[in-house]
């Protein structure tokens, strides 16, 4: 049986934010795509554990709502030395360790949620396997860069494209 990837699934406005400068994403919830999902549940139903750093966790938990990865392992990289609340374990040693235990674990792909300093990180120790980024026709003009000026350069391969309305879904892999 193959290890789980690693897999940045995440979307992006045309000028390369994930994010308005406060963190908001609500910008995303106007696009015209396919219904509300746009492939969402189909992608979320392959994953085994979510990673994400300390911001965007925080983001997450002030959505209204429950939480929308309650019924999965949720790890949050984060700097301090909590361990854990009711949503998520935290994390705040080397993430390729984390990777490591994950892929031995998991009974699914692991999805790194964001944000972008830990994009950063991942691409330095060479630990995303997929890309599926979804490009939302609309620019920001500023915010959160999916890729924060020093990202270590990677190569990637497009392996496939797929347009839902106005949304283009572009999915990259290292292999």
């Amino acid at each position: 049986m193959a290890l789980p990837k690693v897999v940045l699934y995440i979307a992006m406005s045309l000028d390369g934010y994930i994010a308005s400068e406060d963190g908001s994403v609500e910008w995303l919830h106007d696009v015209e795509g396919d219904g509300y999902d746009n492939g969402y549940e189909a992608f979320y139903n392959q994953i085994g554990a979510v990673v994400m750093g300390r911001k965007t966790y925080d983001i997450v938990v002030s959505f209204k709502g429950d939480f929308p990865y309650a019924d999965k392992p949720c790890y949050v990289v984060t700097r301090s030395s909590q361990l854990e609340d009711e949503y998520a374990s935290f994390w705040n040693g080397p993430v390729e360790e984390l990777i490591h235990g994950l892929k031995k674990a998991s009974d699914g792909d692991i999805w790194l949620v964001g944000g972008g300093q830990l994009v950063k990180e991942f691409l330095h120790h060479k630990l995303i396997n997929r890309i599926e980024l979804a490009i939302i026709p609309k620019i920001l003009g500023s915010g959160i860069p999916l890729f924060p000026n020093g990202s270590f350069p990677s190569d990637f391969r497009l392996t496939e494209v797929e347009k839902m309305n106005q949304i283009a879904f572009l999915r990259y892999s290292t292999n």
